[in-house]
């Protein structure tokens, strides 16, 4: 087990090795570029028009101001008459129903497969 740790020790160190080496020479590697044009500034706009002093208004709807009365009277509205008798549905006939029950059988075939094998005895001379 503790030659494993070692192992595994040994083997991370190894593995950092190798990143900090990859990370030396690619660093080393965009020091030797030659170095990028420079990006062209935008002119710093010297002056900004001037805000407007009085903003634009827009025109608003008009409200009522008085409610409208309600109705005094409402129309009488009638309703529809409740039946009193319910029609009679003819029911469906129900199938007859056997007065009585089968017997089940009390002896089933015997399967091979589940039945125990027979016993075979043998005589000793």
């Amino acid at each position: 087990m503790a030659s494993f740790k070692i192992f595994l020790i040994a083997f991370l160190v190894s593995l950092s090795f190798s990143i900090t080496i990859d990370k030396c020479s690619a660093s080393r590697h965009l020091l030797q570029q030659q170095p990028l044009p420079q990006i062209p500034n935008m002119p710093i706009p010297t002056g900004l028009p001037p805000l407007p002093s009085t903003l634009p208004q827009p025109t608003l709807p008009t409200i009522p101001t008085s409610i409208p009365p309600l109705p005094s009277t409402l129309p009488q509205t009638t309703l529809p008459t409740i039946p009193t008798s319910i029609p009679s549905i003819p029911m469906p006939t129900l199938p007859s129903f056997p007065t009585t029950i089968p017997s089940l059988p009390t002896n089933f075939p015997s399967i091979p497969m589940f039945s125990p094998p027979p016993t075979t005895t043998k005589s000793s001379p």
